[in-house]
């Protein structure tokens, strides 16, 4: 199918198995929204993102006066509240660069045919699996609703690696059954977890903080794992731009990588502090003390499967590595979801990352600001993916 082909519905049922809660009729064609703006007339670019800690280094940027002016809109970046409306409003060009989920930019570039471009890594962990109080070990999930963010999310790639190593089966519009050891996902926006998991309509949810913490906070959900304790160093958001964007205005493209690089070091250098400025500034609405928790969680305070792999960590470093890519598309053939799965059968992972990540400038914001080994990364910029699931 064609992206000229797609409608409304079809765009958030492909992107996010949304059709039912978000789908409009009516065609979009998203060839001619790719090429024409008519929106921007001052060229400048718009940021998207979602209320969650993983997009700090696109908003303390903003906070901090880190983008080039003239090349990124002094505008507050816009917010939204769901990634199936942050996808639309990016491939239809109401905004024009963003943080998303690495998943879904892989299902834009291959399933909608998008021009998209991964130019870093936003940040890496960051996400965690929230239960009911009552739920003390994992296969006491069996019978119940979990809810995910997004059908194509590390959230569900990890949870469902997750549960098979428990015994148990994720399944999709089917109820789950205890006996069977089955979990149904559902997806649902962020912001309505928390309230979901406080009535008790679902047994738990995997998502990004700082809904984890403010579970945590309200005291109405433990935090059971920690994602990162599965994949080490996982990307979860990614900086997504359109592939124009580096043909025409590669000075541009450069600019923006180059401020989030130092956005990402000043997130680094005091997490306390970006905690305050995300929450007095209005980037994020959850309450500060979420906030401050998702940014410092205590490692004395949780029990880790890998404890040096510091999983509870937030992690804010730009370089997208291949090898990551190519294990996530290998894993993205064994996920359940409800959508689109076409694509998958002619992603190729050993050849994807070269298709959808441009990493050259990057490559020079690391190099003008000290180096790969400012964020603790190996120096050949290459590494080996660990993957186990507790």
């Amino acid at each position: 199918m064609s992206a000229r082909a797609l409608s409304r519905r079809s765009l958030l049922a492909g992107t996010v198995g949304l059709a039912a809660a978000g789908g409009v009729a009516g065609l979009v064609d998203l060839g001619r929204a790719a090429a024409v703006d008519r929106t921007n007339t001052s060229g400048q670019l718009r940021i998207g993102y979602l209320p969650i800690t993983d997009a700090a280094p696109l908003l303390i940027a903003h906070a901090a006066g880190l983008y080039q002016p003239g090349v990124v809109s002094a505008a507050k970046p816009v917010l939204f509240r769901s990634w199936a409306s942050l996808a639309e409003a990016f491939v239809t060009r109401q905004v024009d660069a963003v943080h998303m989920l690495m998943p879904t930019a892989l299902q834009l570039r291959f399933l909608l045919g998008s021009a998209v471009r991964v130019l870093s890594w936003n940040h890496t962990n960051g996400s965690a699996l929230t239960v009911a109080p009552n739920i003390t070990e994992l296969g006491q999930l069996a019978g119940t609703q979990v809810a995910i963010p997004f059908w194509w999310s590390i959230h569900n790639i990890i949870l469902q690696e997750l549960l098979r190593a428990h015994d148990l089966v994720p399944v999709v519009r089917r109820s789950a059954s205890r006996s069977a050891r089955t979990v149904e996902l559902i997806v649902m926006s962020p912001s309505d977890m928390v309230p979901a998991l406080a009535n008790r309509s679902i047994g738990g949810y995997v998502v990004a903080d700082p809904f984890n913490a403010m579970a945590q906070v309200r005291k109405i959900g433990r935090i059971h794992a920690f994602l990162g304790d599965v994949w080490r160093d996982h990307a979860c958001c990614v900086v997504l731009a359109h592939q124009d964007l580096i043909d025409h205005r590669p000075r541009a493209a450069a600019s923006l990588v180059n401020s989030i690089v130092l956005a990402q070091q000043r997130l680094n250098a005091d997490r306390p502090a970006a905690a305050t400025t995300l929450s007095t500034g209005a980037y994020l609405p959850q309450p500060i003390p979420a906030i401050k928790t998702a940014l410092t969680y205590r490692a004395q305070d949780y029990h880790f499967a890998h404890p040096d792999w510091q999983p509870q960590r937030l992690g804010f470093q730009p370089f997208p590595f291949p090898s990551f890519t190519r294990r996530l598309v290998e894993a993205m053939h064994g996920t359940v979801v409800d959508g689109d799965r076409q694509f998958l059968n002619r992603l190729d992972p050993a050849t994807a990352h070269a298709q959808l990540v441009d990493d050259t400038f990057v490559r020079s914001a690391l190099t003008a600001h000290g180096g790969p080994q400012t964020f603790g990364l190996p120096t050949d910029l290459t590494r080996v993916e660990q993957v186990q699931p507790l």
